[in-house]
């Protein structure tokens, strides 16, 4: 894309929670997502497609919703908790 931004950039944008009159996105794309996460960009594409990763297809695009983050990173402890109990046979 000619004239774009780095997703570095764009991605630090989208994260600030300013006191004016700009916009905070609603989403992030897969690869911020993965970045946000502390995973690979493959990774997260593969939660995506399992539906582990809720998403959202714009066009072509692919986005994830900020507040799925949220819920997939309070729902991830119960999970790992849950199948550690089944491992132990609990």
């Amino acid at each position: 894309m000619i004239g774009a931004r780095p997703t570095s950039r764009r991605f630090e944008a989208a994260m600030s929670t300013t006191h004016d009159s700009r916009i905070v996105s609603l989403t992030v794309s897969v690869t911020e997502a993965a970045e946000l996460l502390g995973v690979g960009r493959t990774l997260a594409y593969d939660l995506v497609a399992r539906g582990v990763l809720p998403s959202v297809r714009l066009g072509r695009r692919v986005v994830i919703p900020r507040h799925a983050l949220d819920e997939l990173l309070t729902v991830v402890p119960t999970d790992i908790v849950a199948s550690a109990d089944i491992d132990a046979g609990r």
